[in-house]
């Protein structure tokens, strides 16, 4: 534990294939919510767990680029397109716990589909040793009484581990490097990148699920076209 609260670092990964407004209002209200000195954005290579990409990582990397651009706090974090390959966020913030240092406070965001599935990530249990959960709630994903995934969701190896690290308050992540499981309330935005790309394709509008600067790149660069 810290003696004194640390302003944390948050970790949002995805494919973000494309990134949308979903993707910036959770980053946003978390930050806002946590008190985050920064948000990084760390497009993934090639997920694991996950069907690939339409998108190639250049372009998945460059329309976060210009989605986050003028909002100081938001950082694009590049690591996993230099590192190549599949993706493992064990690796990720292992590389991010050492740059910065085992004091910082690491605050991993995930949305709380990803999280009732976290057992079948690679080395999963090494990362409550590496950082926080911020869960975000999502669409057609509800929340107990006691705001987090209900325990029935949870795989019981998965349940069993996350037992006694769950928190109500924001706050208390400062205290820690990590740990700690944290569910955030933020305004549930219907957007799917999924449904973005299938609108593409059939020739429908995207505007206001997207950045501008998104919809002009994917126009521009005939992205998600069938």
């Amino acid at each position: 534990m810290n003696d004194f609260p640390v302003s944390p670092v948050g970790v949002f990964g995805g494919t973000f294939d494309p990134v949308h407004y979903g993707h910036l209002r959770i980053a946003e209200e978390i930050a806002e919510l946590v008190g985050l000195r920064e948000m990084r954005f760390v497009p993934a290579g090639i997920p694991r767990l996950r069907r690939g990409p339409e998108a190639s990582l250049e372009h998945r990397v460059e329309m976060v680029r210009r989605a986050i651009d003028g909002n100081s706090r938001f950082i694009l974090d590049e690591r996993e397109v230099v590192r190549g390959g599949v993706s493992y966020s064990v690796d990720t913030l292992r590389e991010l716990r050492q740059e910065l240092g085992k004091d910082i406070v690491l605050c991993f965001v995930t949305g709380a589909d990803a999280f009732i599935r976290l057992a079948e990530w690679h080395r999963w249990r090494e990362l409550f040793g590496l950082c926080h959960f911020i869960i975000a709630a999502r669409p057609g994903h509800l929340l107990s009484a006691e705001n987090r995934p209900s325990p029935a969701a949870l795989p019981q190896e998965l349940e069993e581990e996350c037992r006694e690290r769950w928190t109500s308050s924001a706050e208390i992540l400062k205290y820690a490097p990590g740990g700690l499981i944290f569910t955030a309330q933020t305004t549930l935005l219907d957007i799917s990148a999924t449904a973005i790309r299938k609108r593409v394709a059939s020739g429908k509008s995207i505007r206001y699920l997207v950045p501008e600067s998104t919809r002009d790149y994917i126009a521009a660069n005939d992205l998600y076209r069938e």
